[in-house]
């Protein structure tokens, strides 16, 4: 029974030490950690990895009756949005009878000078 550290067992399963990490402390690789430092059984990693090939299928081939594309269709247009947010926001208020108040029109505060001078004596 071989153990890899963090760093060996990421170059093992070909994956980045930091993805390996957030992997180990959420349970999904089988590691311990008896003092500061991430270990690693390599048949733990054997048996992750054939989890991997386990839970998809294999792709079909291409020119397949089966094959599909991802988006369900194709040439289509992507519908959608809208082109003001504050009218949406309106018209869901008309429609559920609320009563909003007016957005401001400036949202500046106090009185601004023109010549960017100090509005002191002179």
């Amino acid at each position: 029974m071989r153990t890899l550290d963090l760093h060996e067992a990421a170059a093992w399963l070909r994956m980045s030490p930091a993805v390996l990490r957030l992997h180990a402390r959420q349970g999904r690789v089988k590691a311990a950690k008896p003092g500061k430092r991430w270990v690693f059984l390599e048949d733990d990693l054997a048996a992750y990895l054939g989890q991997l090939y386990a839970g998809r299928r294999q792709a079909p081939l291409s020119g397949s009756n089966e094959e599909k594309s991802s988006w369900g269709y194709q040439n289509g247009v992507m519908s959608g949005g809208s082109p003001s947010p504050r009218r949406t926001a309106k018209e869901y208020a008309a429609l559920l009878g609320l009563q909003t108040k007016p957005q401001p029109r400036n949202i500046s505060t106090g009185s601004r000078s023109g010549t960017g001078k100090n509005s002191g004596s002179e």
